[in-house]
């Protein structure tokens, strides 16, 4: 079944009473030919009301500010995502014809075509203070344009199976604030510095690339990957790479699994890396401290009786009202 029913939660717990609390998040699922969002309720408590609109890359932001004194903030974004056709996977005469255009878009036809792509793509190309260029990343490259077979897609799929296969996924090796630096020096990450070292790959190579934040939603408990999935987050916040294949457009790659994104990868938003797509982050006035939860559920959205499963979630009335603002702790880091 390719409906599912996402509940992504966080709550903020503070020391002491805090106020003037302003939020922005990017928790709804895209809608396009890939996947359609058919619902989506977003709640706070202390309530509030919100504004939404689309950033520069066409993602759905919702802004909203709790004014009053409060020392719990909770978060609440429900969806329900209906996934079309798996995009990325490998390929095979039976597959579309897009498919089988993407893998015969060569390296040296894009070398050919590079300086127009810059230009139109300049974000998606340039280093970022997540994504600087590194020398350390040259040795990537080679490797891959050795190992593939000379086509775009080849050469991603090539980089994305030696960060797979070098790096160690340890979750807390680093913290939301980390660059490719940090995991190139140790060898370790989560999904949000493997997405962002292939980025690193892929835009020293002249070619376009993109992070995607999202969800991955969990294989049966009788699939053979269902285990590496429990390890590596996959009911968490998962976050992956999409590059630009000429002639065909953006397709996905997912370092972290080693495996192609398809149907299961739920997407929430595009960016030059993770700092565009944040799923919660704001600031707050007062002195306290504060302490940070986040609970992603993610299932299917129909019943055994074929009913849509959504739950209506209670949101608390907002109370009276105090000094240096303080930024809210990143939502979390993607793992």
């Amino acid at each position: 079944m390719n409906r599912y029913r996402l509940v992504h939660t966080t709550e903020f717990v503070y020391d002491g009473p805090v106020s003037e609390s302003y939020n922005e998040v990017r928790l709804r699922p895209m809608h396009d030919e890939r996947q359609s969002c058919l619902s989506f309720r977003l709640t706070t408590t202390p309530g509030s009301r919100g504004t939404a609109y689309r950033d520069a890359y066409g993602n759905w932001v919702h802004q909203f500010n709790v004014l009053s004194e409060h020392r719990h903030l909770k978060v609440e974004a429900e969806s329900v995502v209906l996934a079309h056709d798996a995009v990325g996977a490998p390929v095979s005469p039976e597959q579309p014809e897009a498919h089988r255009k993407a893998h015969s878009a060569t390296l040296a036809e894009f070398d050919s075509r590079s300086a127009q792509l810059d230009e139109e793509y300049y974000d998606f190309v340039a280093p970022t203070a997540f994504v600087p260029q590194l020398a350390a990343l040259k040795e990537i490259i080679e490797t891959a344009e050795k190992a593939c077979d000379g086509t775009v897609a080849g050469f991603v799929q090539a980089a994305s199976d030696l960060i797979h296969e070098r790096f160690q996924y340890v979750k807390g090796a680093t913290h939301v604030h980390s660059s490719i630096e940090d995991s190139l020096s140790i060898g370790a990450g989560v999904c949000q510095d493997f997405a962002h070292v292939l980025l690193g790959v892929v835009r020293m190579r002249g070619i376009p690339g993109r992070y995607v934040s999202g969800y991955l939603v969990p294989g049966g408990a009788d699939a053979l990957d269902a285990r590496q999935e429990e390890v590596i987050g996959g009911q968490a916040s998962h976050a992956w790479t999409e590059v630009l294949i000429p002639d065909t457009g953006w397709m996905g790659f997912d370092p972290t699994l080693g495996g192609p994104v398809g149907i299961r990868h739920v997407r929430l938003a595009y960016g030059r890396d993770y700092g565009d797509v944040a799923p919660v982050r704001g600031v707050y006035k007062g002195y306290a401290g504060q302490h940070l939860s986040v609970d992603v559920c993610v299932r299917p959205a129909i019943d055994d009786a074929g009913r849509e499963q959504i739950s209506k979630t209670g949101v608390g009335p907002p109370g009276p009202a105090t000094i240096p603002e303080r930024p809210q702790q990143p939502a979390q880091q993607q793992q």
